[in-house]
C-alpha cells in the first residue's frame, strides 16, 4: 500500500527574509561573543570593559545599546509578531494552539527550576532568565541542517520563539521596571494611543508620524522607570499592517523589511560585543556551581524541552490540537532542545534582574553562554540524526524543472 508523502509547508517571501537574515545573525552573533570573550580576558580587558561604561550624553554607552537599540530590536519582534497574529502561523487559532503551548511549557518549567533552587536569595530576581529563547541562534542552528528538518518545524520554532520574546517583554514590563513614575507613564500611553488613532481613524499610511511619535513614546518610557525597549513593541502595533501576506505597501511590511538587516547586522552584533564580555576568573567553577547558575544552566538546558515537549503532548493527547503532518515528537523534543538557547534575551534580563551588581551578571552570563552553546550543539546532532523529510511529488517536479532549464 503506498502512502502520500506529508505536504511540506511553503514558507511566505516575508518569513523566508526573516529566516535568511536571523541565521546570518546568529553565525555574527557568535564571532562576536567569541571576540568579546577573547579581549575581555586579555591584558586589554580592563580598557575594553570601561569603553562600554563611557558616558555619552547622560547615558553610558551600554546604557544607549540596552535601552535605545534593543527598543528597535524589539519593534523588530513586535512586526513579525502583528505578522504572525494577523497573517502567519498564529492567525489560525488551532494552528497557533501548539507553539502557544510550548512556549507556555518553555517559559514556566524553566522558571520553576530556577525558582526551587535561588527561592528567598537575592538571586531569586533571576526567575525570568532561562525563561526566553534566541531566535537568532536557534534558527542559525535549523540553517545548518539546511533540508534534513521540515520547513514546518522551521516556522513552529519562530511562532514558540516569538511568543517566548512576548513572555518576555511582559516579564520585563511587569518585574524589571525600576521606581514608576505615573507621569512620564501616561505621557507615554497618551502618544501610542495617538498613534492608533492616526491609523486606525484616520489611515494615514506614511511611516514618518509613527517613527516620530515611537521616539517621543520611547523618551517618555526610559523616563517612566518601566524598561524603554517596551515602547519598541508597543510602536509595532500602531503601525498599520495590511493582512495580505507579503503586501509590500504596508507600512508595517515597509519597516519591517527595512530593519532586518541593520538589527542582524549591527544591532544585535553590538549588543553581543558590549554584553558579552565575561571574565573568566580563579573562581570560575565556584560561579558555574552556585545555586543562581545551575539554575539557569538546569532552566534553559534542561527545563526548555522538557517544559516544551511535555506541554505539547499535553495539548495533542487531550485532543486541543494536533502535530503537522511533517513533525514527529522527536522534532518537538529538537526544537525543545534549541528553545534552550537564550543567549540574547536571557543576557538582556539578567542585566535588568541583577542591575548594580557586576559579579552576579558576570556569573550569570557565562551559566547563560554555557546552556546555550550545549544547547545549540545537543540540538543539532538531535536533529541531524532523524530521518530526512520526504519531498512531495510537486516539490520533485519543481527540481525537474528547475533542472532541465539548466541544461544547454
Amino acid at each position: 500500500m503506498s502512502t502520500m508523502a506529508p505536504i511540506r509547508r511553503t514558507l511566505s517571501n516575508t518569513f523566508q527574509e526573516f529566516f535568511d537574515s536571523e541565521k546570518s545573525s546568529g553565525i555574527l552573533l557568535i564571532i562576536c561573543t567569541v571576540i568579546s570573550l577573547l579581549i575581555a580576558n586579555s591584558s586589554s580587558g580592563a580598557d575594553y570593559l570601561s569603553l562600554w561604561q563611557t558616558y555619552v550624553g547622560g547615558l553610558s554607552i551600554e546604557h544607549w545599546i540596552n535601552d535605545a537599540l534593543m527598543a528597535i530590536f524589539f519593534l523588530l519582534i513586535g512586526l513579525e509578531l502583528q505578522r504572525e497574529l494577523y497573517s502567519g502561523e498564529l492567525s489560525n487559532f488551532k494552528n497557533a494552539l501548539l507553539p502557544i503551548f510550548a512556549a507556555i511549557g518553555g517559559m514556566v518549567v524553566p522558571a520553576l527550576i530556577h525558582f526551587s533552587l535561588n527561592a528567598g536569595t537575592p538571586t531569586q530576581a533571576g526567575i525570568g532568565i532561562p525563561m526566553a529563547t534566541d531566535i537568532a541562534f536557534a534558527l542559525g542552528v535549523l540553517a545548518l541542517l539546511g533540508n534534513r528538518i521540515p520547513a514546518s518545524l522551521k516556522v513552529f520554532v519562530v511562532a514558540f520563539a516569538v511568543i517566548d520574546d512576548l513572555g518576555a517583554i511582559i516579564i520585563i514590563a511587569t518585574f524589571y521596571t525600576a521606581q514608576l513614575s505615573v507621569g512620564y507613564l501616561v505621557g507615554a500611553l497618551a502618544v501610542w494611543t495617538l498613534l492608533i488613532a492616526l491609523n486606525r481613524l484616520l489611515r494615514v499610511m506614511s511611516l514618518v508620524p509613527y517613527l516620530l511619535g515611537g521616539a517621543l513614546m520611547w523618551f517618555f518610557m526610559l523616563k517612566s522607570g518601566v524598561h524603554a525597549t517596551i515602547a519598541g513593541v508597543m510602536l509595532a502595533f500602531a503601525i498599520p499592517f495590511s493582512a495580505k501576506d507579503d503586501d509590500e505597501k504596508s507600512p508595517s511590511h515597509k519597516l519591517e523589511h527595512f530593519l532586518h538587516k541593520p538589527v542582524a547586522f549591527i544591532i544585535l552584533p553590538v549588543f553581543a560585543l558590549a554584553n558579552t564580555g565575561v571574565l573568566v576568573g580563579a573562581n570560575w567553577m565556584q560561579e558555574v556551581t552556585s545555586t543562581n547558575s545551575v539554575g539557569l544552566i538546569a532552566g534553559l538546558f534542561l527545563g526548555k524541552p522538557l517544559g516544551v515537549t511535555l506541554l505539547c503532548f499535553v495539548a495533542v493527547t487531550s485532543g486541543l490540537c494536533r502535530l503537522p503532518p511533517e513533525l514527529s515528537w522527536r522534532h518537538i523534543s529538537g526544537a525543545g532542545i534549541l528553545g534552550g538557547i537564550g543567549f540574547t534575551m536571557s543576557i538582556f534580563i539578567t542585566n535588568l534582574a541583577f542591575a548594580g551588581n557586576a559579579a552576579i551578571i558576570n556569573a550569570s552570563k557565562m551559566a547563560i553562554l554555557s546552556a546555550s552553546v550545549t544547547a545549540g550543539t545537543v540540538g543539532f546532532l538531535w536533529l541531524r540524526l532523524l530521518p530526512k523529510p520526504e519531498a512531495t511529488k510537486s516539490t520533485m517536479e519543481t527540481m525537474d524543472l528547475e533542472q532541465s532549464k539548466q541544461k544547454p
